[in-house]
């Protein structure tokens, strides 16, 4: 009995002492990868964090400088995604309503307004979905008017966006970064994801690129075209420089000569531009419409207040919280971040102001997780600030969190591949970063955040040298 008892005994201590060699045997492989990423000489002025934890016990494997608080780009995307899920559940709609006030008469014209209500859908108008595409819902809404007897409007198409106080962007979100179509605001009545087209017809190279004016499709804004023809192969360099409800829109830049591509601006009020489309197409089916077209937005600011019987005449339902997902990480979208951060400060604290939605993300994951919420300085929902403030140790364990939640296979399913492993991406000026997870042959899981800041060289030799780093949790 003793004998057995021994072998036990010596069995138990080869084991544990085997886990604990093979621990330090990974941490060591990671060190050593990682001290010859942060001598390569393209971090002699900035600086690198990176952590990575047991993707099963959430145990640290490898950290350095793991609590320091870095701008994210959109790696912090996940964070907003991870948290969405949980507070608005997968299957989370937002909903938009048609409807009019007044009544109609035997003639079929309608005494009052056409309101459409947003909810703050980012949805509404893309063309990443089947249901939603622009000239789906403007056609079905046609039908609904039709349906109901109306021939003729006597009174205003009112868009509604009150629901996040009209069209609105982050504090701190860059000038040069605005009026181009990453930087589109969030409106309460989204339209085609906040951008229009422009169609540029370039020259000789120094010359002005024409901006084709019967293309344009921006209601109510002047466009001052400084916009110069680059030489072949030059690209697009082109920005657009706006602000919610801008009259003017300043265009500057490049166009390359032999370039062919639509470039794409945000809508200084998307609620507007989506009245002025519906009331092009009504008048297509001979349905006029007598009076000015105009937002909630507007109309509060002038002291006036929505009217208030509706009968209603549709409820769009925009795709489920888990397929907006999909796009939101796939395509980087940085309107539907802004989009998730308000609705979850509305439903967790009544909260829809960009920062006090962030300050009630953070508070969310001090309770659940016991991350301190200097670990979670943000400023928006996708990243696009340069002043988010966020560790990768808390973006580690958020993402280890999430694979213990009953919608974790829809998240993982979101995250683009990129070099052989499942993660997120984010770049903005001087920032690079990427936060996934990546499972080994031998069954082994690993979650990771790896974010620089202020790297020398091209993003395309920094984004390398991450790969060849990451390559060692392979």
């Amino acid at each position: 009995m003793k004998t057995r008892l021994l072998t036990i005994i010596y069995l138990t201590t080869v084991l544990f002492g085997t886990t604990i060699l093979q621990a330090q045997t990974e941490k060591d492989k990671i060190g050593d990868a990682y001290q010859q990423f942060v001598s390569s000489g393209k971090l002699t002025n900035g600086i690198a964090s990176l952590t990575v934890l047991d993707g099963k016990t959430g145990q640290v494997i490898f950290a350095n400088q793991s609590t320091l608080g870095l701008p994210t780009a959109s790696t912090l995307k996940v964070i907003t995604s991870i948290t969405a899920l949980d507070i608005l559940g997968p299957n989370y709609t937002y909903k938009t309503k048609l409807a009019y006030a007044g009544t109609i008469d035997s003639l079929g014209v309608l005494q009052g307004d056409l309101i459409i209500s947003g909810s703050g859908d980012p949805t509404l108008g893309s063309d990443r979905y089947a249901n939603t595409k622009g000239e789906t819902i403007i056609n079905k809404w046609i039908n609904k008017i039709k349906q109901a007897g109306i021939t003729q409007i006597h009174g205003r198409i009112l868009a509604d966006d009150l629901a996040y106080n009209g069209n609105d962007v982050p504090a701190g979100w860059s000038w040069s970064d605005i009026g181009n179509y990453y930087g589109a605001g969030i409106s309460g009545l989204n339209w085609r994801e906040n951008k229009a087209g422009l169609t540029f017809i370039p020259s000789s190279p120094g010359q002005p690129a024409r901006l084709d004016s019967s293309k344009q499709v921006i209601p109510a804004v002047k466009f001052i075209n400084e916009v110069t023809t680059g030489a072949n192969g030059s690209g697009d360099n082109v920005y657009a420089f706006a602000a919610p409800y801008s009259e003017l829109i300043y265009l500057r830049g490049t166009y390359g000569r032999d370039l062919r591509k639509t470039i794409e601006v945000s809508l200084p009020d998307p609620a507007l531009a989506l009245a002025h489309e519906l009331t092009n197409a009504l008048l297509a089916q001979n349905i006029t419409v007598d009076s000015t077209i105009t937002t909630g937005k507007r109309l509060a600011n002038e002291g006036i207040a929505l009217p208030k019987a509706q009968t209603e005449l549709d409820v769009h339902t925009s795709p489920v919280l888990k397929d907006i997902i999909y796009w939101f990480h796939q395509k980087s979208i940085n309107l539907y971040g802004e989009a998730l951060l308000k609705s979850f400060g509305l439903l967790s604290g009544n909260k829809a102001d960009t920062q006090q939605a962030a300050r009630l993300l953070a508070k969310y994951w001090e309770q659940k997780l016991k991350i301190p919420v200097g670990e979670l300085h943000i400023q928006d929902g996708c990243g696009l600030s340069p002043q988010n403030r966020v560790t990768t140790l808390a973006l580690a364990k958020i993402m280890h969190y999430a694979q213990s939640r009953p919608w974790f296979a829809d998240f993982n399913k979101s995250l683009p591949t990129i070099n052989g492993m499942t993660m997120k991406s984010g770049t903005i000026a001087g920032v690079l970063g990427y936060t996934g997870y990546h499972t080994r042959t031998d069954g082994t899981k690993l979650t990771f955040s790896l974010l620089v800041n202020n790297y020398n060289g091209s993003s395309t030799a920094m984004r390398q040298d991450m790969f060849n780093l990451l390559d060692n949790l392979k």
